[in-house]
């Protein structure tokens, strides 16, 4: 046990207990995302996922936070939901039975320092699910409350932080969203005029369909439909290579070169970005798209218009599945677009490259700055909640 651990305890003991004996475990009620569309209201409704599915205007829920997802691709993941909301059938509640034994947000804590035992609890034949008789058998440490309670007042310290710096993150990206979709709307492109014409009129393209190659220690570095993100290829999220030998057929087809601009289909769908280096290929589930004609349209809008709220909308519109949404590429390059004059297209890439430039450092630095914040705290919580099993 941590030294930290021993002051804290001051010789008091810690029991070990089954989380059935300390909370009642439910399932939430049914919900659906046409029930939500039909009923849209304040309450957020949680449920497979760490973020509301979606706002509803009824509640299920009122002061019980902690959720455990049921089934799913996230099963075993902990959800926290203050205040009033609406608990789908995909999540548990936690709730404590009692107040003077157990503090809330130890509990919360502890639940996710235990998420590799709780994943051991669940099935993964089919479907992913956690089964509740299952869940009531994990055993936690149970330190005197006075301890549960500064153990959460110095973890909390840590996901404040975090908390603050992703508000500070959403709020960057909401006002970049804002502008760039009110330049982009058809409302202040009607005032200089524009045609609709389909991807597949206005620019060349090539869907990287076919046989995965063989990775290799170096080589071509292969851009996955991971490495991007919205508005960047984050070359860092999936570091992978090819031979060249092993990459034959796509590069007949054509390498991508400086500003083609990409879009995944799948895993994710509907994720833009433009190619800002030579020395990459890419894998499956990503089509690259260059305008066939520079003078009518430019890459660097083209870059825009995909990331923007319309075509976002009408992607989503045809994209189809169930967990993991795609698009098939004979769909996509018959969404239209609309195109304002060459003169419009580079106005609005001009105040969109600025204000990307001013905020750029912000919104790069801030994810980093999170997932610092984030490692520290997986650091405390292991040392604080590394208690010794009798």
């Amino acid at each position: 046990m941590q030294p930290f651990l021993q002051q804290l305890l001051a010789g008091q003991t810690v029991e070990w207990k089954p989380l059935g004996d300390l909370a009642v475990i439910k399932t939430g009620q049914a919900v659906s995302k046409q029930m939500i569309s039909d009923n849209s209201g304040q309450y957020p409704v949680i449920n497979s996922g760490r973020e509301p599915l979606g706002f509803i205007d009824t509640w299920n829920t009122d002061n019980d936070p902690i959720g455990i997802t049921t089934r799913g691709a996230g099963v075993g993941s902990i959800t926290w939901q203050e205040g009033r909301y609406y608990r789908g059938n995909l999540n548990y509640s936690v709730t404590i039975k009692d107040n003077l034994q157990l503090n809330v947000r130890y509990l919360y804590h502890v639940l996710l320092q235990f998420q590799h035992e709780i994943h051991a609890l669940c099935s993964f034949s089919g479907i992913p699910a956690l089964n509740a008789s299952e869940l009531k058998k994990l055993y936690i440490p149970i330190p005197p409350l006075s301890v549960q309670t500064k153990i959460a007042q110095i973890l909390d310290t840590f996901t404040a932080i975090t908390a603050e710096l992703t508000a500070e993150l959403n709020i960057r990206n909401q006002q970049y969203q804002y502008y760039r979709d009110k330049l982009l709307s058809v409302d202040e492109l009607a005032k200089v005029g524009f045609e609709w014409k389909t991807l597949g009129e206005i620019c060349h393209y090539v869907d990287y369909r076919g046989k995965t190659p063989n990775k290799a220690e170096s080589g071509i570095y292969l851009v996955t439909a991971k490495n991007i993100k919205k508005g960047f290829i984050d070359y860092e999220a999936s570091k992978e290579y090819v031979l060249e030998s092993e990459y034959q057929e796509v590069m007949r087809r054509g390498l991508p070169k400086l500003g083609d601009v990409l879009i995944t289909t799948e895993a994710p769908c509907g994720h833009v970005a433009q190619v800002d280096r030579e020395d990459i290929a890419l894998a499956q589930r990503v089509i690259k798209y260059c305008s066939k004609n520079p003078n009518v349209l430019s890459n660097d809008f083209l870059k825009f218009v995909l990331l923007g709220k319309y075509f976002q909308n009408e992607l989503s519109k045809y994209a189809t599945g169930g967990t993991v949404k795609g698009i098939k590429g004979s769909v996509l390059h018959k969404i239209e677009i609309p195109i304002p004059p060459l003169s419009e297209q580079v106005r609005i890439v001009a105040i969109l490259d600025k204000f990307e430039t001013l905020t750029q450092p912000i919104t790069e630095g801030l994810p980093r700055e999170i997932e610092l914040r984030q490692k520290q705290y997986a650091y405390y919580r292991e040392r604080l909640l590394g208690f010794s099993r009798i």
